[in-house]
């Protein structure tokens, strides 16, 4: 029977982003469903205990960079560490993956998501730009102004919140956070953890 995972995730993570390749590869080797479930960023900073970026100590910072620069080097995964479109505002994204099945497993949602953490941290893109998005939906083989206006429909708001909601109900208080079950697994650096709990 294939498992499946509900992953919780910023599209605004770098680690979520250098973690696509990885996880994708689990997933496909273990025959696991995804639901692909983007969560608000300062709502789970807020309420889960985090601190934002902007508001860190500048140590921390280049320490986050420096990590960042390691495990680019390390998985020969391209970064811009300073992204010219970034932080921004990423809850129409957010609501293009859930109108795209995210909540349901489906593949499209899951093209779309990688591709919208790449166009952040790879393409120096505008996630947030409604003509940017389009692009980036027409490029997944979707139709991206259609999913667009669709994205805007009060539902997937409602679903956006509610599912950042759960995800604070599951714990779940950083991106990205993979659970099977109950287990939670958060961060890319847990990928080989996650792996050994599908085996």
């Amino acid at each position: 029977m294939s498992k499946t995972i509900d992953y919780y995730h910023f599209l605004l993570s770098p680690w979520s982003y250098m973690a696509i390749d990885r996880f994708n590869a689990i997933c496909e080797k273990h025959n696991v469903s995804v639901n692909y479930k983007p969560i608000s960023v300062m709502d789970t900073f807020e309420k889960m205990g985090g601190t934002p970026p902007a508001k860190r100590h500048p140590s921390r910072m280049r320490f986050r960079s420096d990590e960042m620069k390691r495990w680019s080097t390390r998985l020969n995964i391209p970064i811009n560490l300073s992204p010219a479109h970034w932080p921004v505002d990423q809850s129409l994204a957010a609501q293009m993956v859930y109108a795209a099945g995210g909540t349901n497993a489906q593949p499209d949602a899951g093209k779309l998501s990688d591709a919208l953490l790449t166009a952040c941290w790879r393409e120096e893109l505008n996630i947030s730009d409604e003509a940017t998005l389009v692009s980036i939906a027409d490029q997944c083989g979707l139709n991206g102004q259609q999913l667009v206006e669709q994205a805007k429909d009060s539902q997937y708001s409602d679903l956006y919140a509610a599912t950042t909601t759960e995800a604070h109900e599951r714990d779940v208080f950083g991106s990205p956070t993979y659970l099977v079950g109950d287990e939670l697994f958060w961060g890319q650096d847990r990928l080989d953890f996650l792996e050994e709990a599908l085996t």
